[in-house]
């Protein structure tokens, strides 16, 4: 007999190699797949809707340690018990139906009964292929190393759902590899690793990834922050969550900017919270820009992006006067950057937000932080108005 290797890319997957035999002498031939690379941080699992004969043609990569499942046939082809192929959902199928059909005759011979409720099974995968009512396909691959396709790729498909999962100890055992025996969930690890999950660019809507990580913000708190890079339109964003509650009082910040050295100062700036330069006449409102962990110059330059973004200040809706107040207004906001001394003012309710004490733990001259009781407004512009932390279980059960 003659055996054939081959390195082929399944799109938006990876390598694969292609194992073919075939024998000379009784035509016998078969094909096994392995991925060219090695075992994957985590396990996945893909869930297909299947309600069309299209969905039949999707091409499908089973490891031989993944499972196939179809819920609602009570259906399911065990881990280790099929070679990996590359196929279709259509030829899975078919590859289990000739597998039950190979021993119909000894059974046939021996348990009529079993045989008889092997062939009506078999009917009912059959009429699967016809797709006359939709069906749940599931692919579970320890390995990570599975695939189902997303024809809509690189934009998200509603059917298919793609989850990443961390392996159980059995599961780590069965693919002969070893498993921290220290638990994953400790607060520690949290702060040690970068966790990351499946998402859509929002530029272009092609698949992405989120990177979360938690951090320790020296003299202050713990922050999530999250980062999004799209490999297909290059589009990147980060934005920080404050990783506690809501503060018993807001906060507010002020510095006085009296040296370019300022600009080093790192800045949390949650979401709630507003920014204020008096001698520029500029005020932020809550909200905007998002939150962010960055140094003063980083916000100034966000803010100067967001400004020169304004579409009143662009194209056929801005006029000579609004163009020029736009640059008067840059070439000052420039100046607070390099020579201007100014003051630049944070005021957050929630009082998630942070600027940094270069002389910590010592106080900062230039530096003065107050803690102000929140008004009814602010309080229902957090939510906390209609926010009931103690006897909603008597309430509830009323």
């Amino acid at each position: 007999g003659v055996t054939r290797l081959l390195l082929t890319r399944v799109p938006f997957f990876r390598e694969l190699i292609v194992s073919s035999f075939s024998c000379t002498a009784c035509g016998w031939a078969d094909a096994e797949i392995q991925p060219a690379g090695s075992i994957q941080e985590r396990g996945v699992r893909y869930t297909l809707a299947v309600g069309s004969r299209q969905d039949m043609n999707r091409e499908v990569v089973k490891t031989d340690c993944a499972s196939a499942r179809i819920p609602e046939l009570d259906f399911e082809i065990p881990a280790f018990s099929q070679k990996g192929v590359l196929t279709t959902i259509e030829g899975i199928i078919d590859r289990a139906v000739v597998g039950l059909e190979q021993d119909q005759p000894v059974r046939w011979a021996t348990d009529k009964e079993v045989a008889s409720k092997i062939d009506e099974f078999i009917g009912k995968l059959k009429q699967l292929k016809e797709v006359h009512s939709p069906f749940t396909f599931i692919i579970d691959d320890p390995s990570g190393n599975s695939f189902v396709e997303n024809p809509y790729a690189p934009q998200k498909d509603e059917a298919l759902v793609v989850t990443h999962y961390k392996r159980t100890p059995q599961q780590a055992a069965m693919l002969g590899i070893e498993l921290d025996e220290k638990p994953a969930d400790s607060v520690e690890d949290l702060r040690n690793e970068v966790l990351q999950f499946n998402t859509n660019c929002p530029e272009c809507n092609a698949p992405a990834n989120t990177n979360m990580k938690l951090v320790q913000i020296p003299h202050f708190k713990e922050v999530i922050i999250m980062a999004t890079n799209c490999d297909s339109c290059g589009h990147r964003t980060n934005e920080v969550k404050s990783g506690g509650a809501i503060e018993p009082q807001g906060t507010r910040i002020t510095l006085r900017i009296t040296d370019p050295s300022d600009m080093t100062r790192d800045i949390l700036k949650s979401e709630t919270c507003s920014v204020e330069i008096p001698e520029l006449e500029f005020e932020l409102g809550m909200g905007a820009l998002g939150g962010k962990f960055t140094t003063l110059e980083g916000l100034l330059k966000d803010i100067k992006d967001l400004v020169e973004r304004n579409p009143f200040t662009l194209g056929d809706s801005s006029t000579p006067s609004k163009k020029e107040k736009l640059q008067e207004f840059v070439g000052r906001l420039q100046e607070v950057k390099g020579k201007t001394k100014a003051h630049f003012i944070m005021d957050d309710p929630a009082g998630n937000s942070y600027l940094q004490n270069v002389y910590a733990p010592e106080e900062d001259p230039e530096l003065q932080v107050e803690r102000y009781e929140r008004t009814f407004e602010q309080n229902e512009e957090l939510g906390i108005n209609d926010m009931r932390t103690e006897g909603y279980e008597a309430a509830a059960d009323r």
